[in-house]
């Protein structure tokens, strides 16, 4: 599902900017990153994109390239809009976690005690009336999608109508927990809905709308001010459309949902609600990198957030998982020492993607931020992050490229 992107990334600079930016940084030339990117769009892969990275925590590249809209030849500018689906994931584990270091709940409580609707799940991976779970499902299970819940495009999810962008968080709740669970909760990895109903627990744990603990736990401490779970009237021209390929006629708009991020849902999603823009997610993203805290502000206690960020899956869990990637309860793929990460991937690197075209990564070793957005399903036509990380990886063979 997601696609390995080192935080080894870097993208090049907003047109017109780049000679400034190379003097003040030391930066060696990123031409061939900036003409993989104008490639990619002028080839018809992705209408436009825009891309950061950050360095020792200064932003060192921040590049816009194509378009937002091809219809209306809007052009891509780094305070587009960007529908981040699962990259609203570590959001809500932030969230989760701060409530968990305040003592409001624990990792390993059963979820049902907070939200009796599941005291009566059944496992039934094949139909029928299946039987209880060997054990209830806790927080733990949900942040590292080890529940038995199973994911919204799944073909049980889809034929009982599981996820509604148009059903409120509770009613979502009653769906979810009425469907089978695929296997015993802490047996295996299954990427989920797990952070939706995370997002419910926090309701309950808070006494809030999921919205407002966002805004007022996350966002507002981070001066994330164009991350929400929909778009406002007055920035609606600042939202990229989504497109996808049609053979023989293009790139072709498509509305990803029945109801758009431009209304209000209903539903407030922790897994894949959020929209965001380049600058906000580094700092989300930089926030991580820092150990829990930016500009002063700490979120999450540095302990808390390298347990984080580490792998978290049992032995047999992973094994089961395969590949060389663990999953951390930060709500990402983390390529851990013990794995053995594959070829250019560093250990300790973390991060996680969208289903829409996003994604963004860590690498704790050379102290880099990235993130990388378009707005395209399939999320990775073209094998643009694929073709991205070599570019850059070949730019950072130029000596003196990260000189301090």
């Amino acid at each position: 599902m997601a696609v390995m992107v080192s935080a080894l990334m870097a993208v090049t600079l907003v047109p017109g900017h780049e000679s400034t930016v190379a003097a003040q940084t030391g930066r060696a030339d990123f031409a061939p990153v900036t003409a993989l990117l104008r490639q990619m769009v002028n080839d018809g892969a992705v209408a436009g994109a825009v891309a950061g990275v950050q360095r020792d925590g200064r932003t060192v590249y921040l590049e816009a390239v194509g378009q937002r809209d091809v219809g209306t030849g809007a052009p891509m500018s780094p305070d587009t809009l960007f529908r981040i689906y699962s990259m609203t994931k570590p959001v809500t584990a932030v969230l989760v976690m701060q409530l968990i270091v305040e003592g409001r709940a624990t990792l390993d409580a059963p979820v049902s005690r907070f939200l009796p609707e599941f005291a009566d799940v059944r496992v039934a991976p094949d139909g029928g009336t299946g039987r209880a779970p060997a054990r209830p499902i806790t927080a733990r299970d949900l942040l590292l999608h080890t529940s038995g819940l199973s994911h919204r495009t799944s073909e049980l999810y889809r034929t009982l109508g599981v996820r509604s962008r148009t059903d409120t968080l509770p009613t979502f709740i009653r769906k979810i927990a009425a469907a089978p669970l695929m296997e015993d909760p802490g047996t295996r990895f299954r990427y989920s809905e797990a952070s939706t109903v995370l997002g419910r627990l926090v309701e309950i744990w808070t006494g809030v709308a999921l919205d407002d603990a966002v805004q007022q736990r996350v966002l507002t401490p981070l001066k994330m001010a164009d991350t929400s779970f929909w778009v406002r009237p007055s920035d609606r021209g600042r939202l990229a459309t989504v497109y996808t390929a049609r053979s023989g006629s293009g790139l072709e708009p498509i509305e990803p949902e029945p109801v758009p991020f431009t209304d209000r849902p209903a539903l407030l999603e922790g897994a894949v609600g959020l929209v965001s823009t380049v600058p906000d997610y580094l700092r989300f993203a930089q926030m991580l990198l820092n150990g829990g805290q930016l500009d002063g502000v700490r979120l999450l206690p540095e302990a808390v957030v390298a347990s984080m960020v580490r792998d978290g899956l049992s032995p047999e869990v992973r094994a089961l998982r395969g590949g060389t990637m663990g999953w951390g309860l930060a709500n990402v793929n983390v390529a851990d020492t013990a794995l053995g990460p594959g070829p250019g991937t560093a250990s300790g690197e973390y991060g996680w993607d969208g289903t829409a075209g996003t994604i963004f990564w860590n690498d704790p070793s050379t102290r880099t931020v990235v993130v990388l957005m378009t707005q395209h399903q399939p999320a990775n036509p073209g094998g643009i992050r694929e073709r991205f990380k070599a570019a850059v990886g070949q730019a950072l063979t130029v000596p003196g490229l990260w000189r301090n």
